[in-house]
């Protein structure tokens, strides 16, 4: 988990970054606008990570119990089948 955090401040480090070097150069309005957006968002995201962490504990959540209720619907399905036990 520790791993996948520093590894999500370091992509948003890096696009922020590569945002700012962006303005630096010669964009069009609309071009310079999409990228002052996107480096707004990046500071919000490198700002409170931990929304992003709770987004990804969610997902491993619903993951989890989706694959529980699949392992128990597959029980039940070769209870099904099995032979009676004599």
């Amino acid at each position: 988990m520790l791993d996948e955090y520093l590894a999500r401040i370091r992509a948003h480090r890096n696009n922020i970054y590569r945002y700012h070097r962006l303005l630096k150069s010669n964009l069009s309005d609309v071009e310079r606008q999409f990228i002052e957006r996107r480096l707004a968002e990046e500071q919000t995201a490198l700002e409170s990570p931990s929304a992003e962490t709770d987004d990804t504990r969610i997902r491993d959540h619903a993951i989890s119990r989706r694959r529980h209720h699949h392992e128990l619907a597959t029980r039940q399905i070769i209870d099904d089948i099995r032979p009676p036990l004599a």
